[in-house]
């Protein structure tokens, strides 16, 4: 009996180790899922992160991502076409109809982040950097009609040279704020009018501070002014102030603040449209001048490229519309309005996600006011930003900014004068 007894409680020990033993490799396995999955999420939202604003619509993903084998591994040229697709995603070039673009006559000195107003068939364009060291103090015109180059003339000494919120009435041209002189420079709050019939400039009430690149627009007989870069240069403002104007003259002593922009920041288009006022593109952040460099030495910081849309209307509150189809900036002076739609030229977009280096964009974007949909109409003769658009009797016109290093690099080089124009068939 006793033996009997020892032999079940052997065997009972026996079962119950090994019962342990599979409980204990499930819960490892049931771990190590976890772990996995966790590793796995987090890895995702860190990617997710970086490109928050990048919000591609499907027809961009012209290129399906390759499939992963049955057992989820990714090894040899599968891992490094998948991370190519990822790498894409962020800051390729979009799929775009080619157009036939004809070069004109250079512009008289190569632009960077100059300023562009058309007037009927005159294109007035001002300041602008020549290089990093040098800035541009007078105003060029091109005149449509017969191609040509001509009518020179000086700027202000107290006058923005960079950077600057412009916005025309027809005749009048509004000059608002930007940064004086090269490098990173601090900005002015001083402000401008000039007479484009009879060349002579006026003072109108300087802003109530100073900011990089806002974006300007006439809206309702009053000049509104909005967003920009602060007095660092890096740091995005949301204040939004008008006055009323008319002919040229301020018909107020002070700038009156308005709604806030949902978002701030630099280097955006800005435009009326059967009265409503659009604010398109830009970024948050951009280069500033190097601590103690007696010479406002420019100094890179992060930045975030957006394609956000917003609109107010009548009842005076920002409204969300659909994105660009991907983000781009330094557009400020880079559109023209065709029929029922902004078409805008070029600009630069996210960093590329491993060399960090700028990226610039080589497609031409259509907004259609009336069905609010975004669609890419053509390529660019290179990648550029900060370019000068006008349109004239069916042409698309674009002169100045910085392009690319060539077809293969799409991070900026040489600043550039050039004109170039194209039919376009909207």
């Amino acid at each position: 009996m006793v033996m009997v007894r020892t032999a079940v409680t052997g065997g009972k020990h026996k079962t119950t180790k090994l019962v342990f033993l599979c409980v204990a490799l499930l819960g490892f396995a049931f771990i190590a899922d976890l772990l996995w999955a966790s590793s796995s999420s987090s890895s995702s939202s860190v990617y997710q992160s970086t490109s928050r604003t990048i919000v591609l619509p499907s027809f961009q993903n012209t290129t399906a991502a390759p499939a992963l084998p049955k057992d989820g591994t990714v090894k040899g040229s599968n891992k490094d076409a998948l991370r190519q697709r990822k790498l894409s995603a962020t800051f390729a070039d979009l799929p775009a109809p080619e157009l036939k673009w004809e070069k004109m006559a250079p512009a008289p000195v190569p632009r960077l982040d100059g300023a562009a107003i058309q007037i009927k068939n005159l294109l007035f364009v001002f300041a602008g950097y020549g290089t990093i060291d040098y800035v541009h103090s007078h105003v060029d015109v091109y005149n449509f009609t017969d191609n040509t180059w001509g009518g020179r003339f000086d700027m202000p000494k107290e006058m923005a040279h960079s950077h600057l919120g412009m916005v025309t009435d027809g005749r009048y041209i509004y000059v608002v704020t930007g940064q004086y002189g090269p490098q990173c420079r601090g900005p002015t709050a001083r402000t401008f009018v000039l007479d484009t019939e009879t060349k002579q400039w006026s003072d109108l009430p300087p802003l109530p501070v100073p900011r990089y690149a806002p974006a300007t627009q006439l809206w309702r007989g009053r000049l509104h002014v909005m967003g920009g870069s602060k007095e660092n240069r890096h740091t995005p403002g949301l204040e939004h102030w008008s006055i009323a104007v008319k002919d040229g003259k301020a018909l107020e002593k002070e700038w009156r603040t308005e709604i806030p922009i949902p978002r701030g920041g630099p280097h955006r288009a800005c435009v009326v449209f059967n009265d409503r006022l659009y604010v398109i593109g830009g970024q948050e952040g951009d280069f500033m001048a190097k601590p103690g460099s007696p010479i406002f030495k420019c100094s890179r910081r992060s930045e975030v490229v957006y394609s956000d849309v917003y609109m107010l209307d009548d009842d005076m509150e920002w409204k969300v519309l659909p994105p660009m189809p991907k983000p781009d900036s330094h557009i400020e002076f880079a559109w023209v309005i065709v029929n029922n739609s902004i078409v805008i030229v070029g600009g630069t977009t996210e960093k590329h996600p491993e060399t960090k280096k700028m990226t610039l964009v080589g497609e031409v974007f259509q907004f259609q006011f009336d069905t609010m949909k975004w669609s890419v109409v053509g390529k660019l003769p290179y990648r550029v930003k900060t370019t000068l658009a006008g349109f004239w009797d069916g042409w698309l016109y674009f002169t100045s900014g910085q392009r690319d290093r060539g077809p293969d690099d799409p991070a900026p080089r040489k600043v550039i004068g050039e004109m170039w124009k194209t039919k376009l068939h909207l």
